[in-house]
């Protein structure tokens, strides 16, 4: 049985995963799975409260085949409220529950939200994930002992037990890292030197730091760079959220640089399938020529591949909510919508090179937009009634 920390889990992509691992299992083993999440109010608590009640409903389940396979009969999920600058916490979870692998998606998440409220993203973002690192690092000395260059460089022995540390540590990084690169498609050897938000600063020191960790202790490290991810109970400060709610409030929705940007949307079941597989697959472990270890870090784009235009994405979101009977069928979309310039730490298109995934997972996002925008749509007339 593995054991899997999936922080961030009421968030949109982690419940999403949660879902899927309690249903699937993983590599055709059951899993035991700890969630961590702050549960903050960044937007509407009783959307991640939704979330964690479909995650309950999926455990019993999934707790009675754990049983099952675990001697000591371990539950198949756990939830533990709490944040991931929390040092003695993180490091008490580790201690408590052995993982196998970390799935780290917590985060501060927003662009326009980081040049409000910094202090958010340097506590969760650089902080938070320091204590994931420190606490993956130390999962190699803390159940056997070994001398103090194997320590060092993360070549744990097995324990009594067969424990042998993290082996996998998969982290969320986001496609603003690329800032204003004028080269598309975003590929992952492409320079991201230039951040212009503080939150894609934050998503490249966690590269950085992942790849240091990798280097001094061996810790085999993938980063994931979504590109906007969307889907039902999403978050709502994503515009096809946003749009949605302001257009069944009778307000005008704003488009911005008049239209002319372009976003790579990727519907979270491809997101979660991404994850899913790269988490099966861990960088190797090996020395280089120097008798040191050379990093087990990648890196890899997750992302459609077919950049939209802001307005067409918007007449897509306005034909599914139609259909959907979100808003009535007599609607005046052109009175409620507004063209506006670019806003502070917004960039004018995202696109995906996905190829190094389809290379080394035989994967690419597959569900189109429209596709996403009609389960979207769909879940919200369900979730919100009349």
């Amino acid at each position: 049985m593995k054991t899997i920390l999936v922080t961030g889990s009421a968030g949109f992509i982690g419940a999403n995963l949660v879902l899927r691992l309690l249903k699937e299992g993983f590599g055709g083993e059951a899993v035991r799975i700890v969630g961590l999440d702050n549960l903050n109010d960044y937007y509407d608590p009783s959307l991640k409260e939704y979330r964690l009640r479909k995650v309950e409903a999926a455990v019993q389940d999934a707790t009675a085949s754990a049983k099952q396979n675990s001697p000591a009969g371990s539950p198949a999920y756990t939830f533990v409220k709490g944040d991931l600058a929390d040092k003695a916490l993180i490091d008490r979870l580790f201690s408590e529950n052995r993982f196998d692998i970390v799935v780290n998606l917590a985060a501060q998440a927003g662009v326009r939200y980081s040049i409000e409220n910094p202090d958010a993203y340097i506590q969760s973002n650089v902080i938070g994930f320091y204590n994931i690192l420190e606490a993956c690092r130390h999962s190699y000395d803390c159940h056997s002992e070994r001398s103090e260059e194997s320590r060092s460089f993360g070549k744990p022995q097995d324990d009594k037990d067969g424990y042998r540390g993290v082996q996998h540590l998969v982290y969320a990084s986001s496609s603003s890292v690329y800032g204003g690169n004028k080269k598309v498609p975003f590929a992952v050897e492409d320079r991201v030197d230039n951040p212009v938000s503080l939150y894609a600063a934050t998503k490249k020191s966690n590269e950085l730091f992942a790849h240091c960790y990798a280097k001094l202790y061996n810790i085999p490290t993938t980063g994931l760079r979504f590109f906007t991810v969307y889907g039902p109970a999403g978050r709502p400060d994503m515009a096809y959220f946003g749009f949605t709610n302001k257009l069944l409030a009778g307000k005008t929705i704003q488009i911005y640089n008049y239209g002319n940007c372009r976003r790579d949307f990727t519907y979270v079941d491809d997101i979660v399938e991404g994850i899913v597989r790269v988490m099966a697959k861990a960088p190797a472990k090996r020395d280089g020529e120097d008798g040191l270890p050379v990093p087990p870090y990648a890196v890899y784009n997750i992302g459609g591949g077919r950049p939209e235009n802001l307005l067409d994405f918007v007449n897509i979101l306005q034909e599914e909510l139609l259909r959907a009977g979100v808003l009535p069928a007599d609607y005046d979309f052109e009175a409620h919508k507004e063209l506006v310039p670019m806003q502070p730490g917004d960039v004018p298109t995202t696109y995906a090179d996905a190829s190094a995934l389809e290379r080394d997972f035989g994967f690419t996002p597959r569900i189109t937009l429209r596709e996403g925008l009609r389960k979207f749509a769909e879940w919200y007339k369900e979730y919100y009634g009349s």
